[in-house]
């Protein structure tokens, strides 16, 4: 599932809640309003994401974690990310990159189901540690590399399939698909909404790949759904908002900001696997 902070693997920890606790489960000392902001900011940060800005919505499981255990955090998140999905792919309907759909989609269902199969013998700590390594070392090899001009490169089938199952395998687990994706589209320099919008198509497949698999491992309550319905505005308004902003900013600013957000989520997962 996009961040748990805990090692413990996900099955392992859905297994452990009471049958009848749902997923929606405020802190007993933390105020509804306090609890509704903090839902609202991960809500909102999954708009941003899903309307083009890239990496944000990895930090909405962390955020939304403030409040409730990661693992439900991840879930509960689920509905927001697929609806919001809705409106992107409309917003970026004409701008995706075909040949790479093509060779990721495949990819991030079949590490979707990876990510389901291995779930209970898979920590959190162990999988963060991998990513933010490898998101840490791409960056470093972009900003150190003595050809700074280098060419575009082209679409790969092998190195899609690998890292497009690292996209659907991540992304289940943490909802934290970004950096593999990243690694594999940064290099060919596409146009910026072309970029967005293939992130967006590819996301919009593995989520919907996930929705057996999260409900399988906790099935949601009527509490669950209205705190969804609660949150579905606001992040339906970011997703526009993210659009306009992602429209706006030039295209050396987009990829910079692409791989500064990568850097510092790379930075974070190392930390928390490390110290957590």
């Amino acid at each position: 599932m996009e961040g748990h902070n805990s090692a413990e693997p996900i099955e392992s920890k859905a297994a452990a809640l009471p049958d009848n606790s749902g997923l929606y489960c405020r802190p007993p000392r933390m105020p509804e309003t306090q609890f509704f902001l903090i839902a609202c900011v991960a809500a909102v940060l999954v708009g941003l994401s899903k309307g083009g800005l890239p990496v944000i919505g990895m930090l909405a499981v962390p955020v939304l974690a403030l409040a409730i255990s990661p693992v439900k955090a991840a879930a509960l998140l689920l509905p927001i990310y697929i609806l919001t999905d809705v409106v992107s792919i409309w917003l970026y309907r004409r701008h995706y990159s075909a040949v790479n759909l093509r060779i990721l989609i495949p990819a991030g269902v079949g590490g979707v189901m990876l990510g389901w199969l291995f779930a209970a013998h898979l920590s959190d700590r162990a999988v963060g540690a991998l990513i933010g390594s490898v998101g840490l070392a791409f960056c470093l090899n972009m900003w150190l590399r003595a050809k700074v001009d280098a060419p575009p490169k082209p679409a790969r089938t092998g190195l899609g399939l690998f890292w497009g199952a690292m996209a659907g395998f991540t992304s289940f687990v943490s909802h934290a698909g970004s950096p593999p994706f990243q690694m594999y589209v940064l290099p060919q320099k596409l146009e910026k909404l072309v970029f967005a919008g293939t992130s967006t198509l590819l996301f919009a497949c593995i989520n919907w790949s996930k929705v057996i698999p999260y409900m399988q491992l906790r099935p949601f309550t009527a509490a669950d759904w209205q705190t969804v319905a609660w949150l579905v505005p606001a992040a339906l308004l970011a997703t526009g908002v993210g659009a306009w902003l992602t429209r706006r900013l030039a295209e050396r600013w987009f990829f910079r900001l692409v791989q500064l957000a990568l850097f510092a989520v790379s930075l974070r997962l190392i930390y928390k696997a490390v110290f957590a």
